[in-house]
């Protein structure tokens, strides 16, 4: 029979990471281990605020499920047994990890990839005034040649303008994080686009994706809050060119990957992004990113400290997961 264990861990942020929606000195992630006696399978998850998760409410979904893992749930029966979510992530995260050390056979070799390759990430550029984040740009820029800017609406002209000053070669992404609900969209897109923004995130709030019926943007738009699962794509076709796919919002490696193949069958760009974790949580992500064209992993880089080992990252390149780690 199978064991399951879950715990929650503290993980301090380097400074603070700061959003429309707030700030946050800490993070909280769920982790989860699966034993079928000599081999333990590990996985990590990061409660969906915006949605009412907390830490403790997903350790406590994850612990429901021990009498389900016990008896051998595979990742895919796991689909139908629990929602979306952080728990359902960190589960199906652990079951993959078990399932590659007792068959030899790594996570990505299983996922039907014919190798792993390492993958450009963004890093993150949290929400300020604008002499601060032309600053904290200036120091990233040497090291990481993709930045993803967070915004809140008001003044964010001035923000993207100070960052390209502060990175004059970077490439560009921003995240409006619903911040634009109410504004010209078009309008607000055309502003940014002789300072090189390549995407934009969630401009509008999720629920209210109507808004951007009709709308002709400059700028590709990407739905992240808009998106979670499959059952999301309907409403994203025809408002957005992009989704953001994370694996705490999906419910796991095992949706995402399904939620990829029908967005770009659907026509959509692929971007993988992630909630702040450690490496623990970011490592399945490496493989659903190897086919998408904007990657966000960076949130191990974004705290105090990391696992050991954990995801190597060299100018903001992520290499693949060592099995020690995970996969």
């Amino acid at each position: 029979m199978r064991r399951l264990d879950v715990r929650i861990e503290t993980w301090p942020v380097a400074g603070a990471f700061t959003i429309a929606r707030g700030a946050k000195t800490q993070v909280d992630v769920v982790c989860v281990e699966i034993a079928d006696g000599p081999h333990v399978g590990r996985g990590e998850g990061t409660a969906i605020y915006y949605h009412g998760e907390s830490a403790e409410s997903v350790a406590e979904q994850a612990r429901a499920m021990a009498r389900a893992v016990a008896s051998g749930i595979d990742r895919h029966a796991l689909l139908t047994a629990m929602p979306r979510g952080a728990a359902r992530n960190a589960i199906d995260a652990a079951l993959w990890d078990l399932e590659a050390k007792a068959s030899g056979v790594r996570a990505w070799a299983s996922a039907g990839l014919p190798a792993i390759a390492p993958v450009q990430s963004a890093f993150t550029i949290s929400v300020a005034d604008p002499a601060t984040m032309e600053a904290d740009a200036r120091v990233a820029a040497p090291t990481y040649p993709l930045l993803k800017l967070k915004l809140a609406g008001e003044g964010d002209l001035d923000r993207v303008a100070a960052v390209r000053r502060g990175a004059p070669d970077a490439r560009l992404i921003v995240d409006a994080n619903e911040s634009w609900t109410g504004r010209d969209v078009a309008d607000e897109a055309a502003r940014l686009l002789p300072f090189g923004v390549e995407l934009i995130e969630q401009p509008v709030a999720a629920g209210q994706d109507h808004l951007l019926d009709g709308v002709i943007s400059p700028i590709p738009l990407c739905a992240d809050e808009s998106c979670q699962d499959r059952a999301d794509l309907a409403r994203c076709r025809g408002r957005y060119a992009a989704i953001n796919i994370k694996l705490d919002k999906a419910g796991g490696l095992t949706e995402a990957l399904a939620l990829a193949a029908e967005g770009k069958a659907a026509g959509l760009e692929i971007m993988v992004g992630c909630m702040l974790s450690t490496s623990l949580g970011i490592a399945p992500a490496t493989i659903v990113a190897q086919d998408a064209r904007w990657v966000d992993i960076d949130g191990p880089l974004l705290l105090a400290r990391d696992r050991v080992p954990g995801v190597a990252f060299a100018n903001g390149i992520a290499s693949p997961p060592d099995p020690a780690l995970w996969g």
